[in-house]
């Protein structure tokens, strides 16, 4: 069931390595909040708390609006949140400044859908941040296996690789992508990484990382009109005479006659 699916989800960040990921998306996160602005900020899909992520945006407004199906565990968790559709956003279109995607498309069978929707909403220039679960790496083959610390429910992976290409279809501009936490996905994972240990797989196995965060932005559409080509009058080129009407004088050497004898 979708709503013991969520509840569950959200018992797994309760979890030592669920922990763990929640403070490494932290960090992660507030340097990427830091230089974006504007009037609204939006976070489609509940991951932690409502404020978890929220509290470190410079717009003036956010919101958050988790799926339909997870009402009633939002509501028994006592997360004052909205509750909508992710493919049908009750938003204005080019309204919002911001969005962020915490491993919404994760757990989502519709994620064309999804990002249509994010791009009517999202002003010109507007920013659009994704985290994600990596299909390959450690993690995305530990997930084959039961119990291995994948979050239950994120059964719909989308590659880093994959995401730019559709949001490039959307005509958006990627401006980076990050690969972190590198963490060995076992449940009973209570060994704390260090920032030294991260940036280490940053640099030499960024494959291996278990999550990746990516960041883009919506592109301004200038329309450039099409003229049509109309037919200009033939010009007239240097050198070339006009033929006159006039008959042209006998030349001499026509009036000899030849004798045919």
């Amino acid at each position: 069931m979708q709503v013991d699916r969520s509840q569950m989800t959200q018992e797994w960040l309760q979890t030592p390595l669920g922990k763990a990921l929640l403070q490494m998306e932290v960090r992660v996160l507030e340097e990427a909040l830091d230089g974006i602005f504007g009037e609204q900020c939006l976070q489609l899909g509940l991951w932690g708390d409502n404020r978890t992520f929220m509290r470190f945006t410079r717009t003036r407004c956010c919101s958050v609006i988790a799926d339909t199906r997870a009402a009633v565990a939002i509501a028994s968790a006592g997360k004052p949140c909205a509750v909508g559709d992710m493919h049908r956003l009750p938003i204005e279109s080019d309204s919002v400044d911001a969005i962020l995607l915490p491993h919404t498309l994760d757990f989502s069978d519709r994620p064309h859908a999804i990002l249509r929707e994010v791009d009517r909403v999202l002003r010109r220039d507007g920013r659009l941040i994704i985290l994600g679960f990596k299909p390959g790496g450690l993690w995305g083959l530990r997930r084959l296996i039961p119990g291995a610390g994948m979050p239950p429910g994120a059964d719909h992976l989308i590659s880093d690789r994959r995401l730019r290409d559709w949001l490039q279809l959307l005509d958006m501009r990627i401006e980076g992508t990050t690969r972190y936490f590198f963490r060995w996905p076992l449940p009973g994972n209570k060994a704390r990484g260090s920032n030294k240990w991260e940036r280490r797989g940053q640099a030499w196995w960024p494959e291996l990382s278990a999550c990746y965060m990516l960041s883009a932005q919506k592109r301004v559409s200038t329309l450039t009109p099409v003229r049509p080509l109309w037919r200009t009058n033939p010009k007239i080129v240097a050198g070339l005479v006009k033929p006159s009407t006039r008959a042209s004088r006998t030349s001499p050497i026509s009036r000899i006659r030849f004798d045919p004898r």
